[in-house]
């Protein structure tokens, strides 16, 4: 469910017009939806009900400070995978003790700054990782607290470029080294162990690998305790899908992927730690585009759009679907008619959608790609120097530019000529 709705013939962002904000700050732009974020996060949270848990929003879905600090003061941790969204989280004014650092490559300058300021945990992909901020705490004087991901092994049954728990992915440690590894970081006078890390894929829209996944991790924890590690937190990553269509092929509920995290460690008597980002912030955003020209071609039509792949990587990366709505909602029975809906960039990977029905549209429409909260903004870039465009957030009757448009001055003058040019 989100708030996006029509009303009167118009698409409404909770109480706010979308064609509203469009006149105001121009398009494209990605506008949100504090109710459907603040939604989303209650979800999982009462999810867990009964349990000793976190609920850390993965920030790399979509890491505006407006959205942080909305989460944040509804209660949510943060997952980072960067010193930049640490900062991030700690200018949104969440508490270094509700951040868990995650990520493959994390420097050592990300270990001290994040070590300096405070930490919940870091969550330790390697050997020569813990290494490091072994290193590291041992010069500040603290002791880190670690959990070691350990890769599973399990097919997450999702896109090849988002799967993370098959034995050929850089992420973690063998499950099947896990007692001498962890046995090598109980060594180690820096760190101190206090759980387990298992992530394996993202947009997962089947429980069943989530399953294989934990029954492997309830074993390993009481394998380790046995061997005298004090295993009390485990996290479990994110990954739970969302609907891109409005089909009935809809992925598993938050609350049934809560009743699994029960069933399979409930007995253990751990502290659940989980990171959704995507189903947070997927269908809390919406990207508005204008229609530039219609354009008719060799048997197909196009919809020419000021949006682009800039703005909006996933179709063109992961081939990936989103529903596109015109804002001006077509009347019962309106005539349909397929349309080929591309950007601007010259690139033929420039392509949104292809033979797509939409009501017949016309130069100055407006439309709206659903599900595009996460993987959005995040991943935009300035390609072809097209501005990075503005993010907006709705909070009832109110919105708010919470990421503006650049000037075109604004980017030019970042770069920096040499003297002898």
């Amino acid at each position: 469910m989100d708030h996006f709705l029509y009303r009167d013939g118009a698409l409404f962002a909770e109480d706010v017009s979308v064609a509203e904000i469009a006149a105001a700050v121009g398009t494209p732009f990605y506008v949100y939806s504090t109710a459907t974020l603040l939604r989303h996060f209650q979800l999982f949270d009462d999810a867990l009900a009964g349990t000793d848990h976190l609920v850390c929003y993965a920030m790399k879905a979509a890491s505006n400070q407006a959205i942080l600090r909305t989460l944040a003061q509804a209660g949510a941790g943060m997952d980072v995978v960067s010193e930049g969204e640490y900062r991030r989280a700690r200018a949104a004014g969440v508490p270094g003790e509700k951040i868990v650092f995650s990520g493959v490559g994390k420097t050592a300058r990300e270990i001290r700054a994040a070590l300096t300021d405070g930490i919940r945990q870091f969550n330790v992909e390697s050997e020569p990782e813990m290494d490091v901020i072994n290193a590291v705490a041992l010069d500040l004087g603290v002791v880190a607290p670690i959990t070691i991901r350990v890769n599973p092994d399990v097919d997450a049954k999702t896109h090849a470029k988002i799967a993370t728990g098959k034995s050929e992915n850089k992420f973690g440690i063998p499950i099947s080294r896990a007692s001498e590894v962890y046995a090598r970081a109980a060594a180690l006078p820096g760190l101190e162990v206090i759980g387990i890390d298992v992530h394996i894929g993202s947009q997962l829209t089947e429980l069943e690998p989530f399953r294989l996944a934990y029954e492997k991790v309830a074993e390993l924890t009481e394998q380790l305790r046995s061997e005298g590690h004090n295993i009390r937190r485990l996290d479990l990553g994110g990954g739970l899908g969302i609907p891109y269509t409005r089909s009935n092929d809809a992925p598993p509920l938050p609350v049934e992927y809560g009743q699994l995290i029960k069933d399979s460690l409930g007995h253990l008597g751990c502290e659940i730690e989980i990171e959704p980002g995507r189903l947070i912030a997927g269908n809390a955003g919406l990207l508005i585009s204008d229609v530039i020209y219609v354009k008719s071609g060799e048997g197909r039509d196009f919809l020419i759009v000021d949006a682009a792949m800039n703005d909006l990587i996933r179709p063109a990366m992961y081939e990936a679907h989103h529903d596109i709505v015109a804002v001006k909602e077509p009347a019962p029975g309106t005539e349909m008619q397929p349309y080929d809906i591309v950007g601007p960039v010259c690139e033929s990977g420039d392509t949104f959608a292809k033979q797509r029905n939409m009501p017949r549209l016309k130069s100055g429409d407006l439309i709206a790609f659903r599900s595009a909260g996460a993987y959005g903004a995040v991943m935009s870039s300035e390609y072809n120097t097209r501005p990075l465009i503005p993010e907006v957030l709705v909070n009832g009757d109110q919105f708010a530019v919470i990421r503006p448009r650049p000037t075109f001055d604004e980017i030019i003058n970042r770069d920096t000529i040499p003297e002898w040019l």
